[in-house]
C-alpha cells in the first residue's frame, strides 16, 4: 500500500553501523551486541524479534540515546550520537523521539491530560499551549472523555492508549515501543495494534517495535531477529 506523502519523509532515521555493547561482570566482558547494522527509514514500521536476554532492550536504549555503546556509529536524523553532549542529547531525543513502554510509566498524581502534555513542556512550550495539543493528542487516541482522569482511574487500554498519545505529542520522528502490548488482553491489543497504523499512516511517524508478539511482527512493513547479538531478517 503507497502511504501519503508528508513532511516526515526524508532521510533515514536512524542509521547504526558495527553497533557494540558489552558489560563487564567482575572481570569477564559480556558481549550483548556484536557488530549490528541497523537502518530505519522516514515512516517505515520495523518490529524486532528475540528471546529474553537477547539484548532487544538494551539495542533500545542505544537507539533512544539513554545508553552509549561501546563501539560503533549511531546516526539520529543525521546527528552523530557520540558527538552530542547530555544537553544536546536530551533535546534530540525530545524533539525526534517517542517512547513508549510494555508499562506505561505514567506519574499516578498528574491527569491524563497533565501526563500527556509533559514532554511538551520539558520542550518549553507555553503550559495553555502543551495542555490544548495533549487534550487534541488524547482524543485522537479516543480517550476525549478522560482528560481528567489519573491513570488510578483508567482501565489498562486506557493507560496505554494515553501512553501512545504522551509518545506522539511531540509528533515524533519515530517512536521506539518496548513490548508495547505485552502486558494486554487479546481485545484490547488488537485496539492497540489499530492505533499505532492509523498513526503511522496519518501522522507518518516511523516505529521501531521490540517484541514477543509475532502477531504484531507479521504488521509491521519489516521484522528482523536480533540473535547472538546481531540483527537477521526473519522469514
Amino acid at each position: 500500500m503507497n502511504k501519503p506523502t508528508t513532511d516526515h519523509d526524508e532521510q533515514d532515521i536512524i542509521v547504526a553501523r558495527d553497533l557494540r555493547k558489552h558489560y563487564m561482570q567482575g572481570a569477564t566482558q559480556v558481549d550483548v551486541l556484536k557488530g549490528l547494522a541497523l537502518s530505519i527509514r522516514a515512516r517505515e514500521q520495523v518490529a524486532i524479534l528475540g528471546t529474553s536476554g537477547s539484548g532487544k532492550s538494551t539495542l533500545l536504549h542505544l537507539l533512544g540515546g539513554l545508553d552509549t555503546p561501546s563501539g560503533g556509529d549511531l546516526r539520529v536524523a543525521g546527528e552523530d550520537m557520540a558527538r552530542l553532549g547530555p544537553r544536546r542529547r536530551g533535546r534530540l531525543r525530545n524533539r525526534m523521539m517517542g517512547f513508549i513502554y510494555q508499562f506505561h510509566h505514567l506519574l499516578p498524581e498528574f491527569s491524563a491530560v497533565e501526563n500527556v502534555a509533559m514532554p511538551l513542556l520539558i520542550g518549553g512550550v507555553g503550559k495553555q499551549d502543551a495542555s490544548e495539543r495533549a487534550a487534541e493528542m488524547l482524543g485522537r487516541v479516543g480517550l476525549a472523555e478522560r482528560l481528567t482522569h489519573k491513570p488510578g482511574e483508567l482501565s489498562g487500554g486506557e493507560r496505554q492508549r494515553a501512553a501512545f498519545a504522551r509518545a506522539l505529542v511531540t509528533r515524533p520522528r519515530i517512536v521506539l515501543a518496548d513490548e508495547p502490548t505485552g502486558n494486554l488482553d487479546e481485545q484490547t491489543a488488537e485496539r492497540v495494534y489499530e492505533l499505532m497504523l492509523s498513526l503511522n499512516e496519518e501522522l507518518g511517524t516511523s516505529f521501531l517495535v521490540v517484541t514477543h508478539d509475532t502477531g504484531l511482527a507479521k504488521r509491521m512493513d519489516r521484522t528482523l531477529m536480533l540473535t547472538a547479538g546481531m540483527l537477521q531478517p526473519h522469514a
